[in-house]
């Protein structure tokens, strides 16, 4: 049975029509293309499909494409100021090497875009702890949880 829904994803309207049991990163990845969120585990452990709804960072393999239905989705496309530029978080990424192969970047920077909101100058536990619940297979975290605090002084001074 399909579904209408209607929201916004990275400040566009969007309507379609998916089936009820549509996962919200399936219907973005397959129905509209942004493939920058990932698929890693299914079951909300890794963080790979870390998008914001309505301003929150929200695992988005562990909700329905009609529980966002009206809501404001940003996914990391589209945290980018201009085509060609980089978010500062994203920034911070590149200059402290806070990714080796990338699959569980974007998640990581949604994540961190949401802890640097509420800890404008997160400790390193505190980022840490923000963390919980984004997996790295590649960098042991060390150069993430430094990015993540560059980030945030690039964004609060």
């Amino acid at each position: 049975m399909l579904v209408k829904l209607s929201l916004s994803v990275n400040g566009k309207p969007v309507s379609a029509e998916v089936e009820g049991r549509t996962l919200l990163v399936d219907f973005l990845r397959e129905h509209l293309r942004l493939t920058g969120t990932h698929v890693g585990c299914d079951t909300a452990q890794c963080g790979a499909c870390t998008v914001h709804i309505d301003g929150m960072a929200v695992k988005s393999c562990n909700l329905l494409a009609v529980q966002a239905e009206g809501a404001s989705v940003l996914t990391i496309e589209g945290v980018a100021p201009a085509e060609g530029e980089l978010h500062p978080m994203q920034e911070a990424f590149r200059q402290h090497h806070g990714l080796q192969c990338g699959f569980c970047t974007p998640g990581m920077v949604m994540s961190a875009l949401d802890l640097v909101k509420q800890h404008p100058d997160p400790s390193e536990e505190e980022v840490r702890a923000g963390l919980d619940g984004n997996l790295c297979r590649c960098t042991g975290y060390q150069n993430i949880v430094a990015a993540i605090r560059a980030g945030a002084r690039a964004l609060h001074g």
